[in-house]
């Protein structure tokens, strides 16, 4: 396949996907449910953060948390809600309130100081930042770790966000980036302006991996920091001003394969 070829075949793919249809069988419904961007903002570090296994299970797991939450992020938040929970009910696989609860924790400090996690993001230097997401998410594990004092345990911190920056794919991050950022109307919220869809990586897991190699798309064997910078460089020939649009192209030819 040429490069001309397959760059036909990933825009047709991604239009084909990329339709409000795919919105009511993804994660990305949760955070659209609200229209306060801190609501929108909360909901979708919290939803990407259990973002993994099987989507039904993920949808059903994410409206549960919200609904413990009353459906109200942000207020639920700031009210320190969260604090009398029991640390060991479940709410999805691995990822228990005691884990919720430091996340929380740890917004709840960013919103204080920062009133939004964009101006957490602005006053990080995000957008100046080489790799956007990781200096965002090292930013965000500090906060955590120091709003949970004493508390702080670096394998509940591991839940909440990756710890190990220098190998992490980090793909829920870039897929909660992704709905943020992007800005094309149609799944995608697009309220920050803080980066632009140019600076986005694509979010990568086994099957986006799989698919890749399969086109030629990325060489490197494993799913890790390395192989997300190879796989977005190649897109970016594509499309350089929105790279991540692939997502959605190689989810659905992961789809039928």
């Amino acid at each position: 396949m040429t490069e001309n070829d397959l760059r036909e075949l990933l825009d047709s793919e991604a239009s084909r996907i990329n339709a409000p249809s795919f919105i009511w069988e993804d994660p990305v419904q949760f955070p659209r449910r609200f229209d306060d961007p801190r609501d929108i903002e909360i909901s979708a570090m919290l939803t990407s953060a259990i973002a993994w296994g099987n989507r039904r299970m993920i949808c059903r797991d994410c409206d549960r948390m919200l609904s413990l939450m009353e459906n109200k992020p942000y207020s639920y938040m700031m009210d320190e809600g969260y604090e009398d929970l029991d640390d060991e009910s479940n709410i999805h696989r691995t990822f228990f309130n005691r884990h919720f609860k430091y996340f929380l924790r740890g917004l709840r400090r960013v919103y204080v100081s920062s009133g939004s996690l964009q101006e957490f993001a602005r006053k990080e230097g995000v957008a100046s930042a080489e790799l956007p997401s990781w200096t965002l998410v090292e930013s965000l594990n500090r906060e955590l770790a120091i709003a949970n004092g004493e508390n702080a345990d670096t394998a509940v911190a591991s839940r909440c966000l990756p710890q190990n920056l220098s190998t992490t794919a980090l793909k829920r991050v870039n897929m909660a980036l992704r709905w943020l950022v992007r800005d094309d109307g149609i799944v995608d919220m697009g309220i920050w302006d803080v980066i632009k869809p140019s600076q986005l990586f694509i979010p990568l897991d086994v099957h986006v991996g799989d698919v890749s190699r399969e086109l030629g798309l990325l060489s490197r064997k494993s799913d890790d920091k390395r192989a997300v910078l190879e796989l977005t460089g190649h897109l970016r020939r594509f499309n350089p001003s929105d790279p991540v649009i692939y997502d959605y192209a190689l989810f659905g030819i992961g789809m039928r394969l």
